[in-house]
């Protein structure tokens, strides 16, 4: 693939909200993993697991567990202040099935005991480990996703699983160990509607070239236009 096939993949790949029931096939499923696994970590300690749901009352369960953090979410974004709250309308019902008819639900989960292979200067400062831990988490899951994109899939980060009270709901449901720990759930299956838009940042707001003092920056009120324009 060359440069401009990539950029096309990214500007492409976008989170799918709603989705079909249509099987998918356990090869795409494997190839999804098999991208994941490649993905950098630091250290090379490769601290990920994968977790493939398929199983019906399985997947119901963390659906369920995910409504419940819902309903704790929009109880807390109630306190936001008015302008940062989303105006975003509901999707109406027959663009399609929401996530919850998904059939595979993927959790990435990263293995704690893999602080041991660090070096001793990032394994005795908790915020340097969890930094190169977390940094090889992202790296796997992205790939995940980039893979499903090529397969005509889509996909959805579902970060529901990892709240306190998910992932404790997570672990219980399908038996996950202590020291394996829940970094989030890819869904996916097939798109039952195209994404919107998405707005983006000019390319020359973003990038500074050597100095980069405070002028350089967005100002606080660009900033706050930006916020409500996403919401």
């Amino acid at each position: 693939m060359n440069y401009d096939g990539f950029l096309e993949l990214i500007k492409a790949r976008r989170s799918t909200r709603r989705f079909k029931p249509d099987p998918v096939p356990g090869e795409y499923v494997d190839r999804i993993v098999e991208a994941g696994r490649w993905a950098p970590s630091g250290f090379n300690q490769q601290p990920w697991e994968f977790v493939v749901v398929r199983d019906p009352t399985l997947r119901e369960g963390i659906v369920r567990i995910c409504k419940a953090q819902m309903e704790l979410n929009a109880e807390m974004e109630a306190t936001r202040k008015t302008w940062q709250k989303s105006a975003k309308p509901p999707r109406p019902a027959e663009e399609g099935g929401d996530y919850s008819v998904a059939p595979v639900f993927i959790l990435l989960l990263g293995d704690t005991r893999t602080r041991k292979g660090l070096p001793m200067v990032r394994r005795c400062d908790p915020q340097q480990w969890q930094l190169a831990f977390i940094s090889g988490l992202a790296s796997a899951f992205l790939y995940m996703h980039l893979a499903a994109a090529t397969l005509g899939l889509g996909s959805q980060w579902v970060s529901r699983v990892s709240t306190p009270y998910g992932n404790c709901m997570v672990r219980d449901l399908l038996g996950i160990p202590e020291v394996m720990e829940v970094y989030d759930m890819m869904v996916v299956g097939y798109p039952a509607s195209a994404p919107g838009e998405r707005p983006m940042r000019e390319k020359n707001r973003m990038v500074h070239y050597d100095y980069c003092g405070p002028e350089a920056f967005r100002t606080e009120d660009e900033l706050n236009d930006f916020i409500k324009m996403t919401r």
